[in-house]
């Protein structure tokens, strides 16, 4: 009797050692090089195809990323539909107008549950390798980099927590520092990663405070926004976030910063001209495209591994918009 209750307590130990090692496991480039090898060409092939259509769909793509990661960390929840149990990330006021891409996460997600012969790549997974291709296809081989792999997805969203964890464009510096700083992630992060604007489009509301009541703004540059972005109506009204080249992926957004052109407060507030660290940092992008590219990878990859769940937590969606 004592060698059966012996042998139970082994064999626990056993599993409970396991679990442990599976539910810790670290992302990995090669994650799916043996279950499904095809799985990043895949990927690859279809966000090209879009942005040779489609360019400015790359900032979307990349913004789901950046949404995902910040809201409990990089778990596929920015994906998840609304259900009787949970109002998810969608409508969340940082979410609702601004986050598109959806359905070719769906598409590219059937491709490849097709391609491996079920649902082996998470929605997770998708989010991160789709942001890095978009970068690179619009940037060139600068920019692309090696993807951690091995995120599962979640089981539940909260546009409370979307809401709570998102900058927002009116933050100031401290503000988004200390944001940054909440996800594991230091000043040099925040000016890197910020550097995403130099690719996509704002509305009108999001930035008509900044072009008629900042200081910190070329006085010619805000008068001339005003006439697509009056003080009353236009709201849906479109500016790019680049005005140099808004659809490549390079350092013109901090050349912007140092002329004080960048659109968003928030994006203006990490260039003031007083030779701070942020300062400094947004100089050194300004003119050294190579310094912002190597920076940018490091802070992406820094940031895709925000609270991963891995192993035994989580899921493998088999449609990214709700839970199996």
């Amino acid at each position: 009797m004592a060698f059966h209750h012996i042998q139970y307590y082994f064999i626990v130990l056993l599993m409970a050692t396991f679990l442990t090692t599976h539910s810790n496991a670290e992302l990995t480039p090669d994650f799916y090089n043996d279950v499904c090898p095809q799985a990043l060409s895949i990927i690859n092939t279809i966000v090209r195809q879009k942005l040779d259509f489609k360019p400015r769909m790359g900032a979307h793509l990349l913004r789901l990323h950046f949404h995902d990661c910040f809201v409990n960390g990089c778990d596929g929840s920015v994906l998840l539909d609304d259900t009787p149990n949970f109002i998810g990330e969608k409508t969340a006021k940082g979410n609702i107008d601004s986050l598109k891409g959806f359905m070719l996460v769906d598409i590219i997600k059937a491709e490849l549950d097709k391609a491996c012969k079920g649902p082996v790549v998470s929605c997770a997974d998708i989010l991160a390798v789709i942001a890095r291709d978009s970068v690179s296809i619009l940037g060139g081989p600068s920019y692309w980099y090696q993807v951690l792999l091995g995120r599962r997805d979640a089981r539940n969203a909260s546009m409370k927590d979307a809401e709570s964890y998102l900058p927002s464009q009116l933050f100031n510096l401290s503000q988004l520092v200390s944001n940054f700083e909440s996800q594991g992630l230091n000043l040099k992060d925040l000016v890197a990663l910020s550097g995403a604007h130099t690719i996509g489009m704002a509305k009108c509301s999001t930035f008509r405070e900044r072009i008629y009541n900042d200081t910190n703004i070329d006085p010619d540059f805000a008068t001339c926004l005003q006439d697509n972005c009056p003080l009353h109506g236009g709201d849906d009204n479109f500016e790019a976030l680049d005005f140099l080249t808004p659809q490549v992926f390079d350092n013109s957004y901090y050349k912007n910063l140092v002329s004080k052109i960048g659109l968003f407060h928030s994006d203006q507030e990490l260039f003031k001209g007083d030779g701070s660290e942020s300062d400094m940092l947004v100089e050194l992008y300004s003119r050294d495209s190579d310094a912002f590219a190597r920076d940018f990878k490091a802070s992406m990859i820094k940031m895709g591994n925000i609270k991963p769940l891995t192993g035994n937590f989580g899921e493998i969606r088999t449609y990214c918009g709700k839970v199996n």
